[in-house]
């Protein structure tokens, strides 16, 4: 940190989305004066998206919660010590511990996944507690790519990413990176380098059923129908089957099944899929040939493929054609990052991996655990539906189920009927409006920042941490603290010192990390010195990662305190080809077709229909929301923001005109909107932002609450319209009606 007789200013990793951008941080005392792009740092090098430069906004809201809240009698909250509320957690969750164990459920959000804090204590409580009832928003809009990684590669975190600064054809599949900054792919400053990749004589081409803020840089646009990807992608393999287009001499020699895959796809010409993909046979084939011609190639899925009917078979499909091509482990194709903190994808295998999906069932509806958590789906009825087992408990941390998950109506049920709620949360909003105990975190400024699971999404290993702008005020706990204290509770150990607890923490990961590095564990305590909590952790794992310094033997090897003396990163170079050793399978190959999913081309098959004349609505992107949470510190700036978009045929055929106000009826649901006519949507898709619908009694959120928005989670089907495979909900491609709403609904 500099220091100035005016000003201090000192480095941070913005922490808010995947991007991970680099800034500086200007303090006036406590107080953020001021955010800028670092135009030093090695990952960003100067870019930061609106978000992050609001970064002071969301730190000085005033309706952040600073002091611990208690319910009251009358169900209004009071202002509490940390005392008061931790002996109020202590009188009550207990009993959902010991009595019943298993019958508290977590949820945490995504804002957890960017901290240290949860990234290492969250599984102390989920042990203490005893409870596989583990819910976040991967359920939602990730477990499709996951599983589909887990099947080919045998991890659900290590994924392959796009060699984006080396490619010369990226195909993205629904994706907006120009308006989200990437998702489940860490590449700051995406517009600068999709322009360097068209600048150096590469393609970009976008399958989606907007004309999004990236396809109007891209080369070629693709209108697909929603939720047809997967249809789309052996339209685009079968021409490369057919035209003996893939590259076997680029193929990794652990690849199984390729004739087998090829001869799948070889039934879905691209006549026989287009009809459905609603798009022109032609640019099927036009993709196939430019994918398969070039000299290196990269397929990239998100949300759009994952959040939709087929998405596993999708997110499947984008691996196989990138495998079939010869892009896989090479640069400019698909290629796996070397996190300097270490994880699934690096530490040795010691044992046969097993796939961390379906080792566990719900206990309701019997859907299928992945990586450790059940479908968010799950959520509502396990909590609203009598019998042994049932959740009766609930921690949130850093998350609005509330407006996150799908069927809005029953999750608000279902809260309400919670005997006892503990929220860490820094707002009283929808979800935490139904808490017992509110336990807010301290300022961001005040952690350290090293993204671990983020790290594994980097198209370039670059390894970076940030300090503590600031100590902790008197009043305030870390996030790690509280957790610990929970923990502590549910054990039944309540007046144990945090730090012997964090103490018990350290000697387990020093015994991992001494392992790992090959040394005594005596010499790996040692070497991480004074350090305590978070970053203790952190040490160990940088020492025993893949850059360690192996705990002193190495002198030039990574440790935190390199990370501290270089605020701007360490640059470990793009990424290398890592196969066969980052691989997790059970026999340590790729099958192209596993049985898992070539079980469900059938269903496929049968949606090889001329589409209905129907309404599809489909999700949305906004350049400064973060799913539910910004909203109140970082509103929208223009007042459509969450309008139905229509186009204009689709507009005129109901009778609609600019500014109309409808109800859009789904078969769960039904909810009021101002439409816009926007041109950008193919025919039949109408279209609208998720997480909004700041309303109801007791928030604290007034700016949220002043443009509350249209709720889209209350349209989507948490029962009867799940992706087949991993239970997620179908969140793209909801049949719904438009109607005005002087009309009848129906």
């Amino acid at each position: 940190m500099t220091t100035t007789s005016e000003r201090r200013v000192g480095h941070r990793i913005c922490p808010l989305c995947e991007s991970t951008c680099g800034l500086l941080v200007e303090l006036d005392g406590r107080r953020i004066s001021g955010v800028a792009p670092n135009p030093s740092d090695l990952m960003s090098a100067g870019h930061s998206c609106a978000k992050g430069l609001g970064l002071g906004r969301i730190e000085g809201d005033p309706d952040r919660i600073r002091t611990p809240l208690l319910r009251t009698a009358e169900g209004d909250f009071r202002e509490a010590s940390w005392d008061e509320a931790f002996a109020e957690i202590n009188r009550r969750l207990p009993e959902f511990v010991s009595g019943d164990p298993g019958s508290c459920a977590i949820y945490h959000g995504n804002p957890a996944a960017h901290h240290l804090d949860a990234t290492f204590y969250l599984g102390e409580l989920i042990a203490a507690l005893g409870t596989r009832n583990i819910y976040s928003p991967a359920s939602v809009d990730t477990w499709p790519k996951n599983l589909a990684q887990m099947l080919l590669y045998g991890t659900g975190l290590g994924l392959t990413l796009p060699d984006i600064d080396r490619t010369d054809y990226l195909l993205i599949l629904g994706s907006n990176p120009l308006v989200s900054n990437g998702s489940t792919v860490t590449a700051p400053g995406m517009e600068g380098r999709l322009r360097a990749l068209r600048e150096r004589g590469g393609t970009v081409v976008v399958v989606d059923p907007v004309r999004t803020r990236t396809a109007e840089v891209a080369d070629l646009h693709v209108p697909i129908r929603p939720g047809t990807d997967a249809l789309f992608l052996l339209g685009v393999l079968s021409v490369i089957a057919t035209e003996g287009l893939t590259r076997p001499d680029r193929i990794p020699a652990v690849v199984d099944g390729l004739e087998e895959m090829l001869a799948l796809a070889s039934d879905y010409v691209p006549s026989a899929v287009a009809q459905a993909c609603g798009i022109d046979v032609e640019l099927i084939t036009a993709v196939a040939r430019g994918f398969a011609n070039a000299s290196a190639a990269v397929a990239h899925s998100r949300i759009g493929t994952c959040m939709q009917e087929f998405g596993t078979l999708a997110n499947w499909l984008v691996e196989v054609l990138t495998i079939v091509t010869g892009n896989l482990d090479r640069p400019g194709g698909a290629m796996f990052s070397l996190p300097a903190a270490g994880g699934q994808n690096t530490w040795p295998v010691t044992r046969p991996p097993k796939l961390m999906f379906d080792r566990w069932r719900s206990r309701v509806r019997d859907l299928p655990e992945a990586m450790g958590e059940l479908p968010a789906v799950c959520f509502a009825e396990e909590i609203l539906t009598p019998g042994p087992g049932r959740t009766r408990a609930l921690i949130t941390l850093a998350g609005n189920p509330a407006r996150s998950l799908p069927n809005s109506d029953a999750i608000e049920k279902a809260l309400d009927a919670v005997e006892f709620m503990v929220s860490v949360d820094c707002y009283l909003n929808e979800t935490t409006r139904y808490a017992d105990v509110i336990l807010p975190p301290p300022p961001l400024v005040t952690r350290g920042h090293h993204d671990v699971t983020l790290s594994h999404f980097q198209i370039r290993n670059v390894a970076r941490y940030t300090p503590p702008l600031l100590e902790l005020a008197d009043d305030e706990l870390s996030e790690w603290q509280i957790l610990l204290r929970l923990a502590a509770i549910a054990k039944g150990t309540p007046d144990r010192a945090v730090e012997e607890l964090d103490d018990e923490v350290a000697a387990v990961a020093t015994r991992r990390a001494a392992k790992l590095a090959g040394c005594d564990p005596e010499q790996a305590l040692r070497a991480t010195g004074s350090r305590r909590g978070p970053d203790r952790l952190l040490d160990l794992r940088l020492r025993s990662g893949p850059y360690g310094d192996r705990f002193d033997v190495d002198s030039g090897g990574l440790t935190l305190a390199l990370l501290e003396a270089n605020p701007n990163g360490i640059d470990y170079g793009p990424l290398t080809s890592r196969i066969p050793e980052v691989l997790r399978t059970p026999n340590g190959r790729i099958n192209l077709t596993p049985d898992m999913i070539t079980a469900d081309l059938p269903r496929l098959r049968e949606s090889l229909r001329p589409p209905d004349d129907g309404l599809l609505l489909i999700n949305r992107r906004q350049r400064r929301g973060m799913n539910t949470w910004l909203h109140n510190a970082l509103p929208q700036p223009d007042s459509g923001q969450c309008a139905l978009l229509i186009g204009p045929a689709d507009a005129a055929q109901r009778g609609l005109v600019d500014g109309d106000r409808v109800a859009v009826a789904s078969q769960v649901a039904t909810v009021s909107a101002e439409i816009r006519i926007d041109t950008s949507l193919r025919p039949g898709v109408v279209s609208m932002p998720h997480g909004w619908g700041h309303d109801g009694r007791g928030l604290r959120t007034a700016a949220a609450a002043s443009a509350p928005g249209t709720n889209y989670n209350a349209l989507v089907d948490d029962h009867t319209q799940l992706e087949a495979l991993t239970a997620s909900p179908i969140f793209n491609g909801v049949p719904v009606s438009v109607t005005r709403m002087d009309e009848e609904y129906h």
